[in-house]
């Protein structure tokens, strides 16, 4: 079966109108901004830390110095604060099964009775985070009778802090951890306003978001800086810390620079102005999913695909008359250009552009051999999102205003969750792909949960911009119709949700029974979620690019590491 793509001809969109049925329909506009990220300062990206002389052996000496500190520590407390401090600068993966060993041989009984509350929390913490299964139960000694957490800790902060990094690795059930987070975060918040220097710094980001809700990479300069200010900090953990960092952040900008340049010859957006030209924005979304340096054609298909959702969901949300969307979606549901004609210019240039790309992300996973027994897992991906995205377009035709169980079952695929991790899932390694339907329905739930998360973290930051618009309800808007309740316990009860979701993960992260690829898998179907509350925590992400997100693309992809 040859490969081919259709040749694109851009001709000016005539935007008035709708060319299908007789209905006037007005064009809507979110009077998106254009994008901050210059094309000539893109291109200019290069901190060529990979490249420069002698780096890598530099790294691997470091490496070797390293390496033994895990048996050097001493007592069983030091190791567990040697390898946290490990993993929050990014170098556990340098170490995986020495640290796991390690931790794993730490016994719980040893620990000093001032030191036990802390040391037990962050021990659970981390056997978690690296997927080794332990019971909750080794909590329970802290509780005071059947009710609480004893409040004669409540003056270690740092014990505080560690047990509500670990409440956030819960499964449904897991009553203790549920009361430990209830407890730390009343405690941390009764008494953070009175700290100071580091104790301060923690509590305020642990407040803000949990680390296991966060993605690691993101969060290594904050941990690099917090780590140089420590009196006994080891320098050359900090600088394998940066030398890594930097190493690896010149393969990212490797990849923004080809995304860059695929997107200005792409030349779409001069037919699709109404929609959003995020494609930095897209490739930070993209690279939450996997930082790892050999991994870059998962973030620039990826990162494609997150354009293209864009674009689309503009196209639903904004653009098209309900005619015209049916239409659009009866093309995507044939894959066939010969469904649009009667569509304006620019919705059918949009749909040449998806399938010449699809075809091209087929391609680039299974080459000459597969890439047609891809390509169908695909197209279904980009049917079931268009699909969703049509529903809530109905919904707001009819000002209807669904129940939040109606919406949940509908935005959860509109949320993109399954439209991403249908392209990942063919990115992160060998598999037959006959089974590959068969494994991504077996794989539903975390799936599902992830895409909950996605919608939700959205919904709750975005939602009074939409309503403005005029957008369909949010999962905010109908619980408190729903329910006739204040926006606050609405928003409050998706929070509830989002924490629900979180455990469903947790049980799939803790699964030591799955196969390389599949954990690789579940890895990256985690860090999508987590890449949705960065998106979204303190806004819209792709709506709003100055501010955090802004700050975070100049953090994580744009400045390298000072090296003394």
């Amino acid at each position: 079966m040859e490969y081919k793509t259709e040749q694109v001809q851009f001709q000016p969109c005539q935007a008035d109108s709708p060319q299908v049925g007789d209905k006037l329909h007005q064009r809507r506009s979110a009077n998106y901004r254009p994008s901050l990220w210059k094309y000539d300062f893109l291109r200019s990206l290069n901190n060529n830390n990979d490249l420069k002389e002698g780096i890598k052996e530099r790294v691997e000496q470091l490496a070797d110095e390293v390496k033994p500190m895990l048996s050097e520590a001493g007592d069983s407390l030091p190791k567990l604060e040697l390898i946290d401090s490990m993993r929050k600068l990014g170098l556990s993966n340098l170490f995986v099964t020495e640290i796991l060993q390690t931790i794993v041989s730490t016994n719980n009984g040893v620990f000093n009775v001032e030191d036990r509350l802390y040391a037990s929390a962050l021990r659970f913490r981390l056997l978690r985070q690296h997927g080794h299964v332990v019971s909750h139960d080794e909590l329970r000694s802290f509780k005071e009778g059947s009710n609480t957490f004893n409040r004669s800790n409540r003056e270690d902060i740092e014990a505080m802090i560690e047990l509500l990094e670990a409440s956030h690795l819960a499964l449904q059930g897991e009553n203790i951890l549920d009361e430990a987070k209830a407890f730390s975060t009343g405690i941390l918040h009764e008494r953070v306003s009175g700290l100071d220097g580091q104790l301060s710094k923690l509590a305020v980001h642990a407040l803000e978001l949990p680390m296991h809700w966060r993605i690691q990479w993101f969060d290594i300069k904050w941990q690099i800086d917090l780590y140089e200010q420590q009196e006994d900090k080891r320098s050359n953990l900090l600088e394998l810390a940066k030398l890594n960092f930097n190493t690896v952040q010149a393969t990212h900008q490797r990849d923004l620079r080809e995304i860059s340049r695929w997107w200005r010859d792409l030349g779409l957006l001069e037919q699709v102005d109404f929609a959003r030209d995020r494609p930095v924005e897209s490739f930070l979304y993209a690279l939450g999913l996997s930082q790892e340096p050999q991994f870059s054609s998962l973030r620039k298909s990826i990162t494609k695909v997150v354009i293209f959702i864009l674009v689309i969901d503009d196209v639903y949300d904004l653009y098209g008359s309900m005619e015209e969307l049916e239409c659009f979606t009866g093309a995507i549901t044939r894959w066939d250009s010969e469904q649009i004609q009667q569509l304006p210019e620019c919705m059918r240039v949009c749909f040449q552009v998806l399938r010449n790309v699809t075809h091209e992300i087929a391609y680039d996973v299974g080459k000459e051999e597969d890439w047609h027994r891809v390509l169908p897992h695909l197209t279904k991906a980009w049917l079931d999102f268009c699909k969703a995205l049509l529903t809530e377009a109905k919904w707001d035709n009819l000002g209807h205003t669904p129940s939040l169980e109606e919406y949940l079952s509908n935005a959860w695929t509109s949320s993109s969750g399954p439209l991403l991790l249908s392209h990942a899932y063919f990115f992160v390694g060998h598999m037959n792909l006959e089974d590959a339907a068969d494994l991504l329905e077996r794989n539903k739930d975390l799936i599902y949960n992830v895409s909950m998360i996605i919608r939700l973290c959205n919904d709750l930051r975005t939602s009074k911009a939409e309503v403005d618009r005029g957008d369909a309800p949010s999962s905010v808007v109908c619980y408190m119709r729903e329910k006739n309740v204040s926006e606050d316990v609405a928003r409050e009860h998706i929070k509830g949700l989002i924490n629900r979701a979180w455990k469903s993960i947790n049980a799939h992260c803790f699964d030591n029974d799955k196969t390389p690829f599949l954990r690789r898998f579940v890895d990256v179907s985690v860090n999508t979620a987590r890449a949705a509350h960065m998106l979204y925590q303190f806004g819209d992400g792709f709506g709003v690019q100055d501010g955090d997100i802004g700050r975070q693309i100049l953090s994580t992809v744009i400045e390298p590491l000072a090296l003394d």
